[in-house]
């Protein structure tokens, strides 16, 4: 398919938070800001459950479709220039699914790495999760992701165990006997339904205390 000119001059949407990050204040004394950086999964979780994004010092800067290149080349503009003390990543299906062609395992692996270094050398604490399961992909069906997912997630547990990272097991909560995401928890076997987002909302604040404490 023949790429529109938007996509080639802005290739990883930075236009699409970049009103909305001039907007947010500095960084008050006591503010424990979190940044959640994603892909639809993460974008869809504010409009699905805003319950859990309100009254909290929670930023989200998921962006449908998006593979793990496209949020490295914006991890500085949408997590670094937010100053937050906790950065939650969740990242690597789409890269599966071959949204902008197939790459490796390893690529995408490391990816996620450049993302947690940026954070790092910017005093910025680390929250690294897991990738969903996936029996298969309905925009792109027959890739056979299941297996590719359990080697990726298990690269980032660990990564997340060597450089005492806080490692966010989503998959284990979620996962059918058939490696892919359970019913009970979605429509079209990749997103999460709202009963889906209520399994993880406990694993992810448990995961930001554990960094939030992290020296």
């Amino acid at each position: 398919m023949t790429q529109d000119k938007p996509f080639l001059s802005d290739w990883a949407n930075l236009k699409k938070y970049s009103t909305e990050n001039l907007k947010i204040k500095p960084l008050s004394k006591d503010e424990k800001r979190i940044v959640f950086m994603g892909n639809s999964i993460t974008e869809s979780w504010t409009s699905i459950d805003s319950n859990f994004f309100n009254n909290k010092p929670y930023i989200n800067r998921g962006i449908s479709g998006q593979t793990s290149s496209q949020m490295l080349f914006r991890f500085r503009q949408d997590v670094v220039s937010l100053n937050p003390v906790v950065v939650v990543i969740l990242s690597g299906i789409n890269d599966i699914a071959e949204n902008n062609g197939p790459i490796s395992i390893d690529a995408i692996f490391g990816n996620i790495v450049s993302m947690v270094q940026l954070a790092k050398i910017n005093k910025i604490k680390v929250v690294l999760s897991s990738v969903l399961p996936a029996y298969d992909f309905p925009w792109h069906p027959g890739l056979q992701p299941a297996e590719k997912i359990v080697k990726l997630n298990t690269l980032i547990k660990s990564y997340c165990i060597r450089n005492h990272i806080v490692y966010l097991n989503y998959y284990s909560k979620l996962v059918d006997d058939r490696k892919g995401l359970d019913k009970k928890f979605t429509k079209d076997g990749v997103h999460p339904t709202l009963a889906g987002y209520q399994i993880m909302e406990p694993l992810v604040e448990k995961a930001i205390k554990k960094a939030l404490r992290q020296k």
